[in-house]
């Protein structure tokens, strides 16, 4: 859709993704004190690319009504490696942050990594996809990419440019000083992660700093995250919880069937295959419990196929009723949560997991490492043990299974996770950020 000037006469307020509607809604209603400090922001571009001068950015579903030159809030998102249906709790989450922004009236622009979206793809439900190449080096895919991306960026000269992780984070400034407004979303302490050698994690540091130093508006996704940073830097960082959708369930069991799982007869893991996500603890732990009577499922895959993977394999291999299923997604997934006995997640670290949210909007109990993350999601009838404690995590998968009656989260429950975590309240929220920092 072109960035040109938008008359009201000329808008369809049927059609998704490119409607501005002529009537605000009573939440719209806040933020059209920090959209009209937004209105008067000017971007030189080159010919052709980005607004025009003189442009205004109007306030989501605000009234359009005698006013000649409006066009919607530009967004261009960095930072995660693709979407749609990419493994990864960033990619999920700029997955559906795009969507609602997208419903709410904004442009939005997604800079993908070439391998991990289809050639010839060049936009997904309204959202421009633009396929940056990037190295298949561990380590350098991400710096590499994002330093095309940010130099993309200040050649579209989008209203924001939204990045996603301190690893990404470190090109802030050069971001900056090319004159772009930036928003940057803390996801996880990745230099907490075990693969990072001293020199990963001293970069993953300084992107950190120059993230919270240079952005013109922070955001963490748990409120761990937002003390931590608030008490380093002295920095306003708003926090702005992960989404979930509304749970799809299903009742039909083709996908168990395949796999030889019975129904409330298997524990669920959800997860990339790394060393962060203790995936071997929990096989080991499976593996010393004498005739289980249920079998654990591992959903998931690695990013990159190294030793640790390659030792979860082996150990699945070996382990009766353990059960390596590979990336599951859509319906496959749905099912899986449907009917599983419970969710366990044994990570060592986490920023907010998207996962244990999915599993507890399907009413599952969890089995969770004891790490803050985990501990502030405050999941109902939760069972925590320490991190590495194969034998504790061992006692937790038995005594579920071998209770008079599987427990489950109440629906009460249920629908507080699912409000809490609602996709379109997060959107609105990020808007404020966004208005924020084009007005700062």
């Amino acid at each position: 859709m072109s960035v040109s000037s938008l008359n009201s006469a000329q808008l369809d307020p049927d059609t998704k993704g490119t409607a501005v509607s002529n009537s605000a809604t009573p939440h719209d209603a806040k933020f059209l004190g920090g959209a009209a400090k937004a209105l008067s922001i000017t971007n030189t571009t080159s010919a052709g690319v980005g607004p025009r001068p003189g442009d205004r950015v109007v306030p989501i579903r605000a009234s359009t009504s005698g006013l000649s030159n409006q066009r919607r809030l530009r967004v261009m998102l960095l930072g995660m490696r693709g979407f749609p249906d990419v493994q990864g709790g960033v990619e999920k989450h700029t997955e559906k942050l795009a969507l609602a922004l997208t419903k709410l009236g904004c442009e939005v622009e997604a800079v993908v990594r070439n391998d991990f979206v289809s050639k010839g793809t060049t936009s997904w439900n309204d959202i421009r996809i633009v396929r940056i190449w990037n190295s298949r080096t561990k380590g350098v895919e991400t710096f590499v990419h994002t330093l095309f991306g940010v130099l993309y960026a200040a050649w579209r000269r989008p209203d924001v440019l939204h990045i996603h992780g301190i690893g990404p984070a470190i090109f802030a400034p050069l971001a900056r000083v090319l004159g772009l407004r930036v928003v940057v979303t803390y996801h996880s302490l990745n230099y907490e992660h075990a693969k990072w050698g001293p020199f990963g994690r001293a970069v993953l540091r300084m992107g950190e700093w120059f993230g919270m130093a240079f952005s013109n508006g922070r955001i963490a996704v748990s409120g761990e995250l937002q003390k931590r940073m608030n008490q380093t830097y002295g920095a306003r960082v708003d926090k702005i919880p992960n989404g979930i959708a509304k749970p799809d369930f299903v009742p039909t069991t083709d996908i168990l069937q395949a796999f030889g799982l019975s129904a409330k007869r298997y524990a669920l893991t959800v997860a990339r295959i790394d060393e962060e996500k203790r995936l071997l603890d929990l096989i080991v732990a499976y593996a010393h419990i004498p005739n289980p009577g249920f079998k654990l499922a591992l959903v998931g895959q690695a990013d990159h196929v190294g030793p640790y993977a390659r030792a979860v394999d082996e150990a699945a291999r070996q382990t009766p009723g353990v059960i390596l299923l590979g990336r599951q997604i859509g319906k496959a997934l749905g099912e899986l949560y449907t009917h599983a006995g419970v969710f366990v997640l044994p990570s060592s670290h986490e920023g907010q997991p998207l996962v244990v949210l999915e599993a507890a909007s399907y009413g599952l109990p969890a089995i969770l490492s004891d790490i803050p993350a985990h501990r502030e999601l405050a999941v109902s009838g939760a069972r925590y043990f320490a991190v590495g404690d194969v034998a504790a995590l061992k006692r937790e998968l038995w005594n579920y299974f071998t209770a008079p009656f599987l427990p489950k989260i109440s629906t009460e429950d249920r629908l507080r996770v699912i409000a809490k975590h609602d996709w379109d309240d997060i959107a609105h929220k990020t808007l404020d950020v966004y208005f924020a920092a084009c007005s700062a």
